[in-house]
């Protein structure tokens, strides 16, 4: 739905190799989309309402406002990572001329193409997956509700879907719409769009930087291994 969205706000056809949607398939096309709003609609509420009532497993020096901004601020970088590396190939396909000239759109291409021979690319992929990783370790810790047998439910649900809550998936389903398929399918559409603000140029430098300290140069080690042993070629 968000893709369809997007796409006729954009003014341009949707990027499917699916025909045009009609009859059962038409219908069953939206009783999806109608059942995957319901299901975000539940797992927001009662993650919403988890936060404020300050039962998740949040550290409990962290006041309960300030865990919902953390919730979304967190959310927010790790989408901002997700479509970056959607726009980040979706650039490295156009001429110089098709980027634009937006200082920023161009200084991070610049970063990504230019310098270290091309490295910067797999070097950005090596970082944003640190940074993903990082974020999501809090975001678990702020979206898994942790009640107890003598705490009472959250919104008064029954024991039985309390202890299902508590097992984490609403907050994995949120992350997952909202804070990743939703920004590559947003940076899909529009890829220089999406390079032309400082944040991602900021983004791309954390990512670099942590690519350089080394915590992951073992990858490189195995990703030389596997193309040896598949015989890739480029």
């Amino acid at each position: 739905f968000i893709q369809y969205a997007i796409a006729t706000m954009a003014g341009s056809p949707t990027k499917t190799k699916e025909g045009p949607k009609s009859g059962l398939s038409f219908l069953f096309f939206w009783i999806r989309v109608l059942f995957s709003f319901v299901l975000l609609g539940a797992s927001l509420t009662v993650t919403m309402a988890a936060l404020f009532e300050g039962k998740t497993t949040m550290w409990e020096a962290v006041p309960n406002v300030w865990a919902v901004v953390l919730f979304f601020g967190l959310m927010s970088v790790v989408g901002m990572l997700e479509g970056m590396q959607i726009a980040f190939f979706a650039m490295a396909k156009m001429s110089e001329e098709e980027r634009g000239n937006n200082s920023w759109a161009l200084r991070t291409c610049d970063i990504l193409y230019n310098r270290r021979n091309g490295m910067n690319l797999p070097g950005f992929m090596i970082g944003r997956q640190l940074c993903v990783v990082s974020c999501f370790f809090i975001v678990a810790r702020v979206a898994t509700q942790n009640v107890t047998d003598e705490q009472e439910n959250v919104l008064g649900i029954p024991d039985e879907v309390q202890s299902f809550l508590n097992l984490g998936f609403q907050g994995a389903l949120i992350t997952t719409i909202l804070g990743s398929i939703t920004w590559q399918l947003v940076a899909d559409q529009f890829p220089i769009a999406f390079l032309s603000t400082p944040i991602t140029y900021i983004l791309l430098r954390i990512c670099l930087f942590l690519e350089g300290t080394g915590i992951c140069n073992g990858a490189w080690v195995l990703a030389a291994i596997h193309v040896k042993i598949a015989g890739f070629q480029r």
